[in-house]
């Protein structure tokens, strides 16, 4: 081996820009965080190529004196932090002072800059170091051309033209949703493509992500102390293929954080079909104390010094908002379905505005008898119904699955005014055993009768089974031939199933009697429910069934007991479910992510018929 040698200054330069400098999408971000950190107002970008040409980013910050901008380029020489304890709590873009020196290192970079006070600016050359003076109002002009101009090994390694400009773009993005506050202006090759005036965070949120997501997005505001949690998470409805459309910020940092992303993950369960990823832009405030920046060369990753107690804050914090139903708000309008592709089925709701009955509203009034059942409907013949525990929807005998359902026939009663109307209003009639016709102030509601009844079942079999279940005991076992894996689950789980509120025995070889089920599910199929969950039990051993994957076993349950297609219902009792669906959290979606219900509007009958026109 060779002897050992100190590096030249421009291969160490080198050898850092491999780690800060990817791509021209990595030159734009640092300079535009130094141009944050520098207190500017306005940010100009002007792209060429993707940024392979040529990154030119011009701010209106506090400059650089004249004598400090040689030792801008110079490796870990920064403004930013003095000591270890400024270290530990960094509180600003940058502060590790080697992302200049190392875009010098590859590429022609420039940097003219104007400090407050001084009599005119000057320019540095990257390449030589050599000083100017130059014309500039004030603050600095970074200019870097032909990135990895001297290392063509690294050159051939960029994409197109497109897909740098497409990086470029998203962070611009990430900065200009950081900071609404400062004005912002793209360009690429010489066409303005975004330009942001300063302002409030919503109007910058939907001049970057839409209108439509704002339609469908509800906002999010948590303080708890020591953590503060704000910005717009969406509907289940405006739910995307792919995670473009995720923002997270920590302390104005753009992070892409594994503990962060599980926690809205899991606070989207049970409303988000598993294929699909929530669109959200959300900013968390901590001390700086408290949060580890200084992991990741990029500065994309950080480490929380309680990271539980984030996760638990963050987690809570989005199920809270999701968790109120639009269907319970009356002062909210609901997107309607060509607001967005696939959507339109959800609410758009504000979470400042008053959220009725889950805001502690007083009850909202309705028609005397809307709430019971009609006392003379005959019952399901093997079922003992007693007053205590009576199933949750009690369907008529004639109700046999095929039967035909009711015609549209029924009449909705007058809507009371002014704010006793209730949000979903009152049922006109049942459409094809499938949909549920509602009238409200509004216009016209649809409902998914099967799932809206299985979001309410899941919400309440959630409820009751963290308690002792009310149990119904069948007049006549539901017996029924299952194989020898379902006999042996059944045996093994007894006591798992005996908790859910299921008596199960042997009846014979192959044979299961079920002689009790949860109330809640006394109208249900009880031998395909079985079957099902039996089926349940014998993939997953009992402890993980009744821990980890207890919602997805209720989800199960709650679909088998669920009011099926073609199931015929009488005016009341369509209205006790939109009743129950305004008085249920997450009632705008099924256990699935599916939409339970939409709205259209008077306005909206109105532009399809021509009325006025």
């Amino acid at each position: 081996m060779s002897v050992i040698h100190r590096l030249p200054d421009l291969l160490v330069n080198q050898i850092a820009a491999g780690e800060v400098v990817e791509r021209p999408a990595s030159v734009l971000k640092e300079v535009l965080e130094n141009a944050v950190d520098a207190g500017a107002r306005a940010i100009e970008v002007q792209l060429e190529q993707g940024g392979v040409r040529r990154i030119r980013i011009a701010d209106d910050g506090c400059g650089i004196d004249r004598d400090d901008l040689a030792l801008a380029l110079e490796r870990h020489a920064t403004s930013k932090i003095a000591s270890l304890d400024d270290l530990e709590r960094v509180g600003t873009m940058g502060f590790r002072g080697e992302a200049l020196a190392a875009i010098a290192a590859v590429a022609r970079t420039s940097i003219t800059s104007r400090a407050e006070g001084a009599a005119h600016a000057w320019r540095i050359d990257g390449a030589d170091r050599s000083l100017a003076p130059a014309a500039l109002n004030q603050g600095t002009v970074v200019d870097v051309a032909d990135l990895y101009y001297n290392t063509p090994a690294r050159r051939k390694f960029l994409k197109t033209e497109a897909t740098e400009y497409a990086h470029c773009d998203d962070m611009f993005r990430r900065v200009a949703l950081a900071r609404p506050d400062v004005g912002l202006q793209l360009s690429h090759n010489g066409r303005v493509v975004h330009r942001l005036p300063a302002g409030g965070a919503a109007a910058r949120v939907g001049a970057l992500m839409g209108d439509d997501f704002l339609q469908h997005a509800r906002e999010v505001i948590a303080d708890g102390g020591l953590l503060r949690l704000t910005g717009f998470a969406s509907l289940p409805a405006y739910s995307r293929a792919s995670r473009d459309a995720q923002y997270f910020f920590v302390n104005g940092r753009f992070v892409r954080d594994k503990l962060l992303t599980h926690a809205v993950r899991e606070a989207y369960t049970d409303i988000l079909h598993g294929s699909r990823h929530p669109a959200y832009v959300l900013f968390l405030e901590l001390d700086p104390a408290g949060v580890d920046v200084n992991v990741h060369p990029a500065k994309i990753e950080v480490r929380f010094r309680e990271a539980r107690a984030v996760h638990q804050f963050v987690y809570h914090a989005i199920k809270r908002v999701l968790a109120e139903s639009g269907a319970g708000r009356a002062d909210v309008e609901p997107a309607r379905a060509s607001e967005a592709p696939g959507a339109g089925f959800g609410v758009a709701a504000n979470a400042s505005a008053p959220h009725g009955m889950f805001g502690g509203s007083a009850p909202r009034a309705e028609p005397a008898g809307l709430r019971s059942w009609p006392q003379n409907a005959p019952q399901q013949g093997r079922l003992a119904m007693e007053p205590a525990s009576r199933a949750y929807f009690d369907f008529a005998a004639s109700a046999r699955p095929g039967a035909p359902a009711a015609g549209p026939t029924a009449i909705a009663p007058p809507l009371p005014a002014g704010d006793g109307a209730p949000p979903l209003g009152f049922a006109l009639a049942q459409l094809h055993g499938v949909y549920i016709l509602a009238q409200n102030a509004a216009g016209l509601v649809l409902v998914d009768m099967h799932a809206a009844h299985e979001r309410i079942l899941y919400e309440k079999l959630k409820t009751v089974l963290d308690g002792r279940p009310a149990v119904q005991r069948l007049l006549i076992p539901a017996v029924f031939s299952v194989g020898a894996k379902d006999m042996a689950a059944a045996e093994d789980c007894a006591e798992v199933l005996a908790g859910m509120g299921f008596e199960v025995a042997a009846a014979g070889p192959q044979e299961l009697a079920v002689r009790s089920v949860p109330a809640l599910l006394a109208a249900a199929p009880v031998a395909e429910l079985m079957r099902k969950l039996l089926e349940e039990l014998r993939e997953y051993p009992a402890s993980e069934v009744v821990t980890a994957r207890r919602n997805e076993l209720l989800a199960t349950m709650a679909c088998h007991g669920a009011v099926r297609a073609n199931r015929q219902l009488t005016v009341p009792e369509m209205n006790a479910l939109l009743r129950d669906m305004e008085a249920t959290e997450r009632a705008d979606q099924c256990n699935h992510g599916r939409p339970t219900w939409t709205q259209l509007t008077m306005g909206d009958l109105d532009r399809f018929f021509m009325r006025g026109q």
